[in-house]
């Protein structure tokens, strides 16, 4: 007997390899992904090799990293160091440069084993949120979508599916919920005619979307991830968005509000999320997957679509199209 609750979980592993505690937690079947951060990472043929041991003990799972660009930027030694999105904005062939970093940043991703960087942001830059800042490509919300849609068509061509976050607008709220609990007070009409509309545009070229650990309290007193009115009537209804819906981290701060962590990835899930994500807190994640296997939940058949496309070979700084997107950040002055 099963709850009828599809999802999964996605977790992450403390060290450059894998333990034998991690192995056995990969092997669970509701766990579906897993994320690698900054401590997991040493240079690309380390995490060419962790990916393939990955791979070995469950060549299902998804595996994802935060390469935005800017200060968001996992990996470093031995890829490029790409700019902020802000910083592509203000270039006069902004659109086409956004498609190359694009193409790059999907491009070295993939080139070590994994299948996806959760980008772009589409978050709106009103110069309120620290959180959010040079991480938006603009402030407003028609160069927005023009430039994260270039951005998604480099990724697509790339062989990655695109994640736009922090849907429905992280930009406004001026708290960090990774440390607290941010609200953005504005209505649903101000918060349609302008950090939706990235999302409404663009929402048939996104693969996946990740909600924002915010409060809208004059559309539901749940965060957005946390929220049906948000996830279902607005995403999915309005906006007729098809694709895998990513909770952010179920360990930040502005999580906390339904309970541990058992609570919140089934709040999560119970509100339309295909994934939740508990990182960095191995306790919390053992917690989370107990749930999952006490509810008996399913993964969505929708998760495969976020697998790579293309995995390059370690050659790929030798191809035409990777010496014509360097050469147009460089003359840019983005890159060094």
């Amino acid at each position: 007997m099963t709850s009828g609750l599809q999802g999964s979980l996605m977790l992450d592993i403390g060290g450059t390899w894998l333990t034998a505690e991690d192995r056995q937690l990969l092997r669970q079947p509701q766990v579906g992904g897993l994320i690698l951060f900054a401590r997991n990472i040493e240079h690309p043929r380390q995490v060419r090799e962790l990916s393939a041991a990955i791979r070995a003990v469950r060549p299902d799972l998804l595996l994802a990293v935060d390469q935005e660009g800017g200060r968001v930027q996992r990996l470093r030694q031995g890829f490029v160091r790409l700019p902020a999105m802000r910083a592509i904005a203000d270039n006069a062939n902004a659109e086409w440069l956004a498609e190359q970093c694009g193409w790059l940043m999907a491009t070295e991703v993939l080139a070590v084993g994994l299948d996806l960087s959760f980008a772009p942001v589409l978050d709106l830059d009103y110069q309120r949120s620290a959180v959010v800042g040079s991480r938006a490509f603009e402030g407003d919300p028609q160069r927005a979508t023009l430039l994260a849609g270039a951005f998604i068509r480099g990724m697509n061509a790339a062989g990655m599916a695109a994640t736009g976050k922090h849907f429905p607008g992280h930009g406004w709220a001026e708290a960090d919920s990774h440390v607290a609990i941010p609200v953005d007070e504005r209505s649903l009409e101000q918060i349609r005619a302008s950090d939706l509309r990235p999302f409404a545009a663009l929402s048939q070229q996104l693969a996946a979307v990740m909600p924002a650990h915010v409060i809208y309290p004059q559309v539901d007193g749940q965060p957005a991830g946390f929220s049906r009115r948000w996830l279902q009537d607005i995403l999915r209804g309005e906006l007729r968005f098809d694709g895998v819906i990513f909770s952010d981290d179920l360990s930040m701060a502005g999580a906390h509000v339904v309970g541990d962590a058992a609570n919140r990835i089934e709040a999560a899930l119970t509100a339309g999320c295909d994934m939740g994500l508990v990182c960095n807190e191995r306790g919390a994640a053992e917690l989370a997957l107990s749930a999952l296997q006490r509810l008996k939940v399913q993964p969505p058949a929708r998760l495969a679509r976020m697998r790579g496309q293309a995995f390059p070979t370690t050659e790929y700084r030798q191809s035409p199209r990777w010496l014509q997107a360097v050469g147009a950040l460089q003359a840019a002055q983005l890159i060094d």
